[in-house]
């Protein structure tokens, strides 16, 4: 039911966003995704993309510039045609106690997460508007839904993402577009491997499933989202966290 559908993503040329470039790819659908550093990386996953039968171009795009950010969506609608998938994936952490976070680490966070977000969202918003179709998919995190400590910039960033979702959702029904979220917890990927040590062998012992989840479960759940079966689920928050969020 997706072949022959575009999606735009950002932050997708490694981890959790370029699992759900290749889940929807292998779908059938046209992938343009946004990447801030690596070119060598976006350029693997360009041609991996490829090799699968669909197009697939990267954008070096910072997600927190608005008017980069509404370049890379026209390019994308004059590469395509049509737009019917938006992903919000962009996304970075700068863990530290209140007491000893600096303006700018809870700025950028900020900005880049829940701005990022906005500024994907309103540079798509118009296409979707007049197409009367599509689906934007948020990622947000288990920490926007339950807190983390050492978490006050990325848990807020991404508990804002929740209500942007709910909120856009109400706005945008009578269009026929659908916006949801994700909630990933602890996943096998680059930001995971950063957390300490300690801490991170601390959330796994709180685990009810007692492991790291999967970027694929991940990118699973987006590909039912942005699929018409998931026709009638609007405004809602899907948390894959293996059952930390139901700890006490």
């Amino acid at each position: 039911m997706l072949k022959g559908k575009n999606a735009i993503i950002s932050g997708a040329s490694r981890g959790i966003g370029k699992a759900i470039a290749l889940e929807l790819a292998a779908s059938g659908v046209n992938i343009s995704f946004s990447y801030l550093k690596s070119q060598e990386a976006a350029s693997a996953l360009e041609k991996e993309i490829s090799g699968l039968g669909v197009k697939a171009r990267g954008f070096q795009v910072d997600i927190k510039d608005f008017p980069a950010v509404k370049e890379w969506a026209n390019q994308t609608g004059e590469l395509f045609g049509s737009l019917d998938i938006v992903v919000n994936n962009a996304g970075i952490t700068k863990d530290k106690a209140l007491a000893m976070m600096d303006v700018s680490e809870w700025k950028d966070v900020l900005d880049t997460n829940l701005g990022g977000t906005f500024n994907l969202s309103k540079a798509c918003i118009v296409t979707l508007f007049k197409q009367k179709s599509g689906s934007i998919i948020n990622i947000t995190s288990v920490s926007g839904v339950v807190g983390l400590p050492r978490q006050t910039n990325y848990s807020s960033s991404k508990a804002g993402i929740i209500g942007f979702t709910k909120s856009l959702a109400r706005e945008v029904a009578p269009y026929n577009i659908r916006v949801n979220a994700i909630a990933p917890g602890f996943i096998e990927t680059d930001m995971v491997n950063q957390l300490r040590p300690d801490f991170l062998k601390k959330m796994l012992e709180r685990l009810p499933l007692g492991r790291l989840g999967k970027v694929e479960e991940v990118a699973k759940a987006v590909k039912f989202l942005a699929d018409d079966s998931s026709g009638y689920i609007t405004g809602q928050t899907i948390i894959i966290d293996g059952g930390l969020s139901i700890q006490v």
